[in-house]
């Protein structure tokens, strides 16, 4: 998109330079005020053909040829670099759009029902929980604000808290959904969530790889918690902005999402 804009920008300055060029040199060749020269230039540059004007002088038709030349060349240039960009923009909302479904899909399969596992077991989620508990009335300024808060915050997940064999089976039953998500082209283009998306596959490869979840060491309870972190920690920065795009977008499923918000022991998806 970048190389776009600027090509655009260089066939609008070659434009611009043309037209005053042009209309200061048919100023000094046909001597015409600037009003007729700026009218003579333009129907130059359009090759609608000449009127009432046209060029007298051998300096003056050569000026002409080369203004039709050049103008054109650089007209053309403006307008096919502006519908590129265009259609690009047009293309990347929809790939927007795509990525967000699939984030969406990610949540109603794994990422909601991890994300209240998690929360359930962070012993320190109490002094963050106002920031993470959304309301129907939050605004684009309350998922910044709440952004910013939690940003330098490292959630963390007490392991002795979770059934860890519970975890596996949620996790393993899902585990064709989580490859087909890492295969999708359009989730690569999202590097933190397909970042999120390993962490968690990993996690589950961790818990598959043992035989009995119950009976760990110490040390292996703690490396299955860090994986477990990991995971947490980024899914968390993933929800909060898609949070954001379910309230600007489809108001009907955020409505849902903040009902089911798995940090507000409260919540229920019934309507009160």
């Amino acid at each position: 998109m970048n190389h776009l804009h600027f090509r655009l920008r260089f066939f609008l300055a070659a434009l611009v330079l043309i037209m005053i060029f042009g209309t200061f040199a048919f100023m000094v060749t046909e001597h015409l005020s600037l009003a007729d020269a700026f009218y003579f230039n333009i129907v130059t540059i359009a090759t609608v053909g000449y009127g009432d004007i046209y060029p007298l002088t051998q300096t003056g038709k050569m000026l002409a040829v080369g203004l039709i030349l050049l103008g054109t060349g650089a007209f053309l240039g403006v307008v096919a670099y502006a519908t590129e960009i265009m259609l690009s923009r047009h293309e990347l909302e929809a790939r927007h759009k795509k990525l967000h479904l699939i984030i969406g899909v990610y949540f109603s399969e794994v990422g909601t029902r991890l994300l209240s596992i998690c929360a359930q077991a962070d012993p320190n989620l109490g002094q963050f929980q106002e920031h993470l508990a959304i309301k129907d009335h939050w605004t684009e300024q309350d998922f910044q604000r709440a952004d910013k808060s939690i940003h330098p915050h490292v959630f963390k997940v007490d392991e002795a808290k979770v059934d860890l064999e519970r975890l596996h089976g949620f996790l393993a039953a899902r585990r064709q959904s989580l490859v087909s998500l890492l295969e999708n082209p359009i989730t690569l283009e999202q590097e933190h969530f397909t970042g999120h998306l390993q962490a968690v596959f990993h996690l589950t490869e961790e818990l598959s790889a043992r035989e009995d979840l119950v009976n760990l060491s110490t040390p292996d309870h703690k490396h299955l918690g860090g994986d477990l972190n990991r995971a947490y920690n980024s899914l968390v920065r993933q929800w909060l902005p898609y949070m954001a795009y379910l309230r600007h977008n489809y108001p009907y499923l955020y409505s849902l999402s903040v009902r089911t918000n798995p940090f507000n022991p409260e919540a229920s998806p019934s309507v009160q």
